[in-house]
């Protein structure tokens, strides 16, 4: 009997996932237009590799960032390089950047496919260089690199997870990739432990997926994968949260400011294991996944295997459009997602959901009343922080107390908002000030690197002027105290020069001297 840990609060939320699991997994067609955003992760932009006019084939890298934390963008049709311009990105800012533009063909052109080593045969380095050129990155919502979250440095990992645990409200893409494609997830799961040479997986899974639940268990009967723990969890939101995840599974904690591998956990979503066996096993780079497109404001909800890069616009048309009661789009489930200005904005890798809400469905803005101090925010909050000292600290700007109360470990779930009897928008002050101190952090670390060239600039200009110093010196007692021996050794030199050369020797006698006398010749 497998031992399950209870997390601090969390909330029993109406799941409406029926809405979209009902319906069998579709393919979406392939889009006239695909939009590739160059910005990544935490604001990094990568570097189109592609030219206006260039004909592209589905697979190629059309993009490279700077470091493992930036993985390559890949084409994930055919087409033309129609325009590398400012778009829209799908943030609720509205903001712009520059984006890769292709129009594609309807060939879906690829290489020919490469002849795949054994996988078994691969180094942990070879692999997770394979995951890296694969542009894989965390498919849960995070978008972090896989290459990078699967190399712990020297932190010992002892336990693999993998998080099936789709706790958000109409989000169904994990469930309908765990009933269509177990063996895959699987299969990503034994790469994974042996990139990070672990032999303990934990595939977690909430408890109201029976049909996945099933699949993955015949699946796992019917192959090697005795090393690999289907576990079923409370469906209690947030129990696919990373942190609550592992310590539902492990009873474990992960430290404040840091990360799992710090409590000997690596924890990846069942969608990225899937991506990480097609790229190792199948050599296809990350060019589409699931997204569950639901809501009252659509009228035919489901999931859509989706190429990346797809706008909005296509998935909702291939889902039949809007109904007529269509109020509000967002990217992401109903406590995490982002509100979107437009559906003509693409989806990115770390898109799982397009919710559009009926007039309703979810509550939005609400006039904020004043905090009359209940503590319904600190017995929901799965990280039990308290709320409330947050708020009024980020309201004051009182950074310095605010990190005192760990800000910074904040998951920004929602519980809180969604409890507050006074509408306080919670998540939107801790961001704020969460955004804030990474800002002041930035600064002070420009200051801190500013100080160190100053004072390697003084040291430099103190040290070349006491060498000054010293070689003045040494040339002033040379001056008062000169050597006499080398002066002696320069006036005999000079000597020398001046005094005039010896005659050389001859064999002719000396004018002064006379012949030797001849002796007289014998007769």
């Amino acid at each position: 009997m497998f031992t399950l840990h209870r997390f601090h609060g969390g909330l029993h939320l109406d799941a409406h996932k029926e809405d979209s699991s009902l319906a069998p997994l579709a393919t979406a067609p392939v889009p006239p237009r695909l939009i590739f955003p160059l910005q990544q992760r935490g604001g990094q932009n990568a570097q189109s590799v592609v030219q206006v006019g260039d004909h592209v084939r589905k697979g190629q890298v059309i993009a490279r960032g700077d470091g493992p934390m930036n993985p390559p963008i890949h084409a994930s049709s055919s087409g033309i390089v129609s325009a590398i311009e400012p778009r829209p990105l799908p943030h609720p800012s509205g903001l712009t950047d520059l984006a890769i533009v292709i129009d594609t063909d309807g060939e879906d052109l690829a290489p020919a496919p490469e002849e795949r080593p054994d996988y078994g045969q691969l180094a942990p380095e070879e692999l997770r260089r394979v995951i890296f050129e694969a542009g894989i990155v965390g498919l849960g919502g995070a978008a972090f690199s896989t290459a990078v979250k699967t190399d712990p440095g020297h932190r010992p990992i002892d336990t693999l997870i993998l998080n099936g645990a789709e706790c958000e409200p109409y989000i169904t893409c994990d469930d309908s990739l765990l009933r269509n494609f177990p063996r895959e997830v699987l299969e990503g799961a034994r790469i994974l432990m042996r990139v990070l040479g672990v032999e303990r997986c934990l595939l977690g899974i909430e408890d109201d997926m029976p049909e996945a639940i099933r699949a993955l268990r015949e699946t796992r009967e019917a192959g090697d994968y005795s090393n690999i723990d289907i576990v079923t969890v409370p469906a209690l939101y947030p129990s696919g949260g990373e942190k609550q995840l592992i310590r539902i599974l492990t009873g474990r904690e992960v430290p404040t400011r840091g990360i799992p591998a710090d409590a000997g956990v690596i924890c990846q979503n069942v969608g990225t294991a899937a991506a990480v066996y097609q790229a190792v096993g199948r050599g296809e780079p990350l060019i589409e996944r699931i997204v569950t497109v639901t809501g009252k404001g659509i009228k035919n909800p489901g999931n859509w295997l989706t190429r990346i890069g797809t706008p909005i616009a296509d998935l909702v048309r291939y889902s039949g459009g809007y109904s007529g009661v269509a109020e509000r789009l967002i990217l992401g489930g109903p406590m995490m997602g982002i509100s979107l200005p437009s559906d003509a904005l693409p989806l990115v890798k770390a898109a799982n959901c397009v919710l559009v809400t009926g007039r309703g469905e979810t509550t939005g803005p609400k006039q904020a009343l004043p905090c009359i101090r209940c503590g319904a925010c600190a017995e929901a909050c799965p990280i039990n922080l308290l709320p409330q000292q947050l708020y009024w600290y980020s309201r004051a700007d009182n950074l310095q107390r605010a990190e005192e109360y760990q800000l910074a470990d904040c998951i920004e779930c929602g519980c809180c908002d969604y409890v507050c009897p006074s509408h306080i928008p919670l998540v939107q002050y801790f961001r704020a000030a969460k955004s804030e101190l990474v800002a002041k952090q930035r600064e002070r670390t420009k200051a801190d690197h500013a100080r160190e060239r100053f004072e390697a600039r003084q040291a430099r200009k103190e040290r070349e002027k006491q060498e000054r110093a010293e070689a003045a010196q040494r040339k002033k007692t040379a001056l008062a105290k000169p050597d006499t021996s080398e002066i002696q050794d320069a006036i005999a030199r000079a000597k020398a020069r001046k005094r005039p050369p010896e005659s050389a020797p001859t064999t002719d006698a000396a004018p002064d001297e006379s012949p030797p006398a001849q002796e007289p010749a014998e007769n």
